[in-house]
């Protein structure tokens, strides 16, 4: 979990950077512009791409950082596809609330709370496998090992 909070920072800067190069390119002038539908999904390209570059070498920089590398089934870095479709599942921490919260008028401080509460089940729930893997891992078939036990 810890490395997930760095990452979540280093993810931050990664958005802003982009975020600030897509709107100047675009000429955004603020966040309720028409074009905020492609700025959203800019944002999730650009993640993706930095995610599954990372996840094809086997370590992002956090992962690096707390010696962890994810891996296939057989102890090798996923492919692109795979990266790429574990990129799609770990969408899994954040859509579910999100989709649920984007037809109701909730104070933002509410919606907050309950995203943050989905968040804390989704971890918790990973105590209910048998090797306490993140549903997304299972899902896409890769898991996280120490850095040292991976092969290189």
């Amino acid at each position: 979990m810890a490395c997930m909070l760095y990452e979540s920072t280093l993810v931050f800067g990664i958005a802003v950077g982009g975020g600030l190069v897509f709107s100047i390119a675009a000429g955004m002038r603020n966040g309720m512009d028409e074009r905020r539908p492609l700025f959203i999904a800019f944002l999730v390209v650009l993640l993706g791409i930095y995610f599954v570059w990372c996840w094809v070498r086997g370590q992002t920089l956090a992962m690096k950082t707390w010696k962890i590398r994810v891996v296939d089934r057989h102890g090798r870095p996923p492919g692109q596809l795979r990266a790429l479709f574990r990129f799609a599942c770990c969408w899994l921490w954040v859509l579910p609330p999100l989709a649920l919260l984007s037809h109701t008028r909730m104070p933002a401080a509410s919606m907050f709370g309950v995203v943050l509460g989905w968040v804390a089940v989704w971890a918790l729930s990973s105590n209910f496998h048998p090797q306490r893997q993140f549903w997304h891992d299972v899902l896409a078939g890769t898991r996280l090992v120490p850095a040292d036990s991976a092969q290189a």
